[in-house]
């Protein structure tokens, strides 16, 4: 069925870096890039995020002298988890995968670009007021309903889903369309956390 002119799918990072292969690589993730190129054809509005970090992002591990990936400093805004270096700007790792197949989309929204703060959302950074200008973006559409796929479940795609909703969106993510890092139950977490705040859980099949 194809969507309304009032929807849209929002992509969340099929980037090299997240893929296996890349430096930050979630299993079985390329599993969920045909499914993913096919939904897109029910979309007359898509908007694709891209990873887009400088090489000194404050959310690398190895800038950090004495700290490893996954462990966790305090910034100005909150816990931040430190990653392995990864999708820094102009690089293959931060490249869309090349099975990543969907031309008519409209719009690229790049994220983490900022140097002092990580950016999960394809809405708004971790600091919780920078914004991405992707909500006036779809107001301006007239966009209500936005579905979200892509990865990782537990972070990007659950802090898009989440500001989707407190922005007024009617916000879906389709669950077999994205894939988790699953750290330390974080997959439970962001399904709690995304139930609390009024996103709705679908399958590929409920779009159909």
């Amino acid at each position: 069925m194809f969507q309304s002119e009032d929807s849209v799918l929002i992509v969340v990072d099929v980037q090299n870096g997240f893929t296996p292969g890349g430096q930050l690589a979630v299993a079985g993730a390329d599993q969920i890039i045909p499914s993913i190129n096919l939904l897109a054809q029910y979309f007359e509005n898509v908007v694709l995020t891209q990873d887009w970090h400088p090489a000194d992002h404050v959310s690398f591990a190895a800038n950090h002298a004495g700290k490893k990936a996954f462990e966790t400093i305090q910034l100005s805004y909150g816990t931040q988890v430190l990653w392995p270096v990864h999708c820094v700007q102009g690089t293959q790792d931060a490249e869309f995968h090349p099975a990543l197949d969907i031309p008519r989309a409209q719009l690229i929204i790049r994220k983490g670009f900022h140097p002092d703060i990580d950016s999960y959302s394809a809405f708004m950074e971790a600091d919780h007021q920078t914004s991405t200008g992707l909500a006036g973006y779809l107001r301006e559409r007239n966009i209500k309903k936005v579905y979200i796929v892509g990865i990782a479940t537990d972070f990007c795609v659950a802090w898009t889903a989440m500001d989707a909703s407190r922005l007024g969106f009617e916000s879906h993510v389709i669950a077999d369309a994205t894939k988790a890092i699953d750290l330390d139950g974080s997959l439970q977490q962001a399904w709690q956390d995304m139930q609390a705040g009024g996103v709705k859980r679908i399958l590929l099949e409920d779009i159909g």
